[in-house]
């Protein structure tokens, strides 16, 4: 069987102690979480120059795109200040590759899924906005999150998901053509559905966490397997 190929945005980090040098991520669980569901994930380096933002180059080959979590997005792009002491990692090489593979894939109809920090970036790009810093973060919080009727493009059997959680910031002003398909006890929007050519889904919670005890993490990948291995 072939599998699909499904593009990663890496993730640079400051760790060093194997390599010497600043790295580039994503992390192993994530890429067994997208292997397991049927696909075959790649990592491509985040870059600024006009190269590394030609996706219609990049992209050759690959039928999916999965947009990972990571640091915050600058706050001036969605309109805000960036001065908040709870934003960490902003990277402006990395906030335009993400965003500019977000709107390549929504203008070209590739599949993708946007998790945790995707989810914010697939927001912004539709116009939305971010709650900069929540006035109760969810790091490290499990909880259920009730699902709509519209919420069939997840994939996601049942009316509810128990979703692992590390975020600070959460949507605020939801983008155009988005609908809010998940959302928690407290009214955090945790999933949404875009209105495009394609497959495109994002939630707020990491799938990767759990999708090995958890059947439902394992249907979303599969939903965006299927939709990459028909592209």
């Amino acid at each position: 069987m072939t599998r699909p190929r499904i593009a990663i945005l890496g993730r640079f980090t400051e760790s060093a102690s194997a390599l010497r040098y600043r790295g580039l991520v994503s992390s192993r669980a994530l890429l067994e979480y997208v292997w397991a569901a049927g696909g075959d994930p790649m990592t491509l380096l985040p870059g600024s120059d006009p190269d590394a933002l030609d996706w219609a180059a990049r992209l050759r080959g690959f039928e999916g795109v999965l947009l990972p979590g990571g640091g915050d997005v600058r706050p001036t792009r969605y309109g805000k200040g960036d001065d908040d002491p709870s934003l960490y990692d902003m990277d402006e090489m990395q906030d335009e590759s993400d965003i500019t593979l977000a709107r390549y894939c929504l203008d070209r109809g590739v599949p993708m899924l946007a998790v945790c920090r995707g989810l914010h970036v697939l927001n912004i790009v539709r116009g939305g906005t971010l709650i900069v810093d929540m006035p109760e973060n969810h790091r490290h919080h499990v909880h259920e999150v009730a699902l709509s009727d519209d919420a069939g493009p997840l994939g996601i059997t049942g009316g509810s998901v128990t979703a692992s959680c590390y975020h600070h910031q959460a949507i605020d002003r939801v983008g155009d053509g988005l609908t809010v398909v998940g959302t928690s006890g407290d009214g955090v929007v945790e999933a949404v559905v875009a209105d495009t050519k394609a497959w495109t889904v994002g939630v707020q919670w990491h799938p990767e966490d759990t999708y090995a005890q958890d059947a439902q993490q394992r249907e979303l990948m599969g939903a965006l397997v299927l939709a990459a291995g028909r592209n």
